[in-house]
């Protein structure tokens, strides 16, 4: 994956997230586990990215 399509996929989420927290009213509790959410995901996404996990697409959740 190119570099500036790296750094364009983390800007959109970055605002979308922003969009999100700013102009959706929630408890302050569900905007933090949100939060905490996308940026596991975007950790686990970017280290498959770079190589230095394995192939996402095997985690299996439930049977």
């Amino acid at each position: 994956m190119p570099l500036i399509q790296l750094v364009i996929v983390l800007v959109v989420v970055g605002v979308i997230l922003w969009v999100i927290n700013s102009y959706i009213p929630m408890q302050s509790t569900i905007k933090r586990i949100l939060n905490v959410v996308v940026v596991i995901v975007v950790i686990l996404w970017l280290l498959s990215v770079f190589g230095l996990i394995g192939d996402l697409s095997r985690i299996r959740v439930g049977k």
